[in-house]
């Protein structure tokens, strides 16, 4: 029985996997067109096993004979130039060696001579090396493909895309390679570069997307087809949405759910079922997630920016050119939204991030609930969450808390309402057992807390205030998402930094939907510096 790859290149033999129709045509199209094709996305999302299959449907081309060669450069970025070089044409050997060997072919005596005698010392004995073997592959078409590019070492970055840009403008010797593959995490303006020149601005940038709706739907009933155990239609959805289809999450979700939960194969995979697998994969410290905590740790302003992205719907214009964007998009943590705006690519990214930067210990904790109550006196006689009154109390809470709210460590001031918000929150529901996590339904200025409990879901939308329009739209919001997870009731919380807020508690009624709105304001400064 074939399973669901999270380690290394995925195959149709051993993995359900997605097939990728459509990348793949338009991959092997550019290729057919000689194109020297650039990939560089965040690692885990697939590129290795995309272009090791463009080289098999290459190789099954009846029409044309290409001569492919696959290499990886991860182990050189310790190597000087010298050294680097002289192991790459070990690599480009042996490859060779390999595609006469899978044809049953033995290199003529010519050609193996050639072959043993070569040695490269540098980008011009490379582009020569080239030049000479094209004479060998009489029509065949020798197609290129590097992975891991960023590990080529500094000192020959510039040399060798060079060598490779010469090839290509120069007509009568394109044939050799006729098309290039890189891949990698860096973008090529990010590498070793001497700014003052443009080595490889002949590139073909490729796009590899994260998983569709329809291809997560596709890789899980393969699963289905196998063994009979079906996903409730809702589960696939909530999967798409909590990864954005990110490769690695999505293909650990369905092994969480068919591998390691033990549900029994006669049972349908339903949502209590993805609530437990999704708290889980959340808090695991699996390769994706502990990548992405990492990368965030790097640079001590990435707080500020990503804060800044989830708090404030006027959001942060995507600027690749700056370079704390740049970094951030680089590690995949975020995209390029509709809108031109900065976006966390995924909600179960965002939930970590906030869990990054919340304070192991706000120094409030024991007064979250007021003297003599505990938290089951937030729940009804049924064993439901009295929604209503937990966040009456959170309200009653900044306001005991007072200034001692900007005491929080490690936390911007214009933040610690939603960072309090999710604290109260996750530690009242760990308290009942039940499960909360994030839907980002913007990808900034609105954060909606899901909370599952007793097969009942609560949500909570949280947002700075930004003027009253911003305020009565994000009502609407609420209301048009309520609706669409067929939720009758959601509650609203604004945090308002205004020197005069406007504090508010209301319910009111909008398309038969009920919607508690709160208007919180929080202190801006501790009573010493007030004027």
């Amino acid at each position: 029985m074939r399973t669901f790859g999270t380690y290394g290149p995925v195959n149709p033999q051993e993995h359900y996997v997605v097939s990728r129709t459509e990348e793949l045509a338009d991959f092997i199209n550019r290729v057919k067109l000689g194109r020297y094709i650039v990939i560089f996305a965040p690692r885990q999302t697939g590129k290795t096993t995309f272009f090791q299959w463009a080289l098999d449907v290459l190789a099954a081309d009846t029409g044309v004979t290409y001569f492919p060669i696959e290499l990886n450069f991860e182990v050189y970025e310790d190597y000087s130039a010298a050294d680097f070089y002289a192991s790459l044409y070990q690599s480009i050997y042996e490859e060779i060696q390999r595609v006469f060997e899978g044809r049953g072919i033995v290199p003529s005596d010519n050609l193996s001579q050639f072959l043993k005698n070569t040695k490269l010392t540098d980008h011009v004995a490379m582009l020569r090396f080239f030049q000479q073997f094209r004479a060998f592959l009489g029509h065949e078409k020798l197609v290129l493909i590097i992975d891991e590019f960023d590990g080529i070492p500094g000192d020959a970055v510039n040399g060798f895309l060079h060598a490779l840009r010469n090839i290509y403008v120069q007509r009568s010797m394109r044939g050799c390679p006729y098309s290039v593959g890189i891949v990698g995490v860096k973008n090529i303006t990010q590498l070793n570069l001497n700014r003052s020149i443009s080595p490889f601005n002949i590139q073909d940038e490729f796009t590899l997307p994260n998983f569709t709706l329809e291809q997560v739907c596709e890789l899980l009933t393969q699963y289905t087809d196998e063994v009979g155990q079906a996903f409730a239609p809702e589960v696939i959805e909530n999967i798409h949405k909590q990864t954005a289809g990110q490769p690695f999450l999505v293909n650990r979700f369905a092994q969480m759910l068919t591998e390691e939960m033990g549900i029994p194969k006669t049972e349908t995979i339903r949502m209590t079922h993805f609530s437990e697998a999704h708290a889980e994969i959340r808090e695991e410290d699996n390769a994706n997630l502990t990548h992405l905590i990492t990368n965030i740790y790097r640079d001590t302003h990435f707080k500020n920016i990503l804060m800044e992205i989830v708090s404030y719907e006027r959001g942060v214009r995507f600027n690749p050119r700056r370079e704390i964007i740049n970094q951030l998009a680089t590690y995949g943590v975020i995209g390029k939204g509709p809108d031109g705006m900065c976006q966390i690519v995924n909600p179960i990214y965002q939930y970590c991030i906030l869990q990054a930067f919340k304070p192991e210990i706000n120094g409030l904790e024991s007064e979250y609930f007021p003297e003599g109550t505990d938290f089951v006196d937030y729940l009804t006689p049924t064993g439901q969450i009295n929604m209503g009154l937990l966040l009456d109390n959170f309200r009653a809470f900044i306001i005991r808390a007072g200034f001692r709210i900007l005491q929080v460590p490690e936390t911007p001031k214009e933040y610690v309402g939603q960072d309090l918000l999710y604290a109260y929150l996750d530690q009242f529901v760990g308290l009942i057992r039940g499960v909360m996590y994030l839907e980002v339904q913007t990808g900034r200025g609105r954060m909606d807390l899901v909370i599952f409990h007793n097969a009942r879901k609560y949500i909570v939308e949280t947002k700075i205030w930004e003027g009253p329009r911003s305020y009565q739209a994000g009502k609407r919001q609420l209301a048009a998402y309520l609706k669409l997870e067929g939720v009758s009731e959601g509650y609203y919380i604004v945090f308002d930094h205004r020197a005069e807020p406007e504090p508010r508690v209301e319910t009111e009624t909008i398309d038969d939907l009920t919607i508690r709105s709160y208007v919180i304001p929080v202190i801006q400064e501790v009573p010493s510096q007030q004027t």
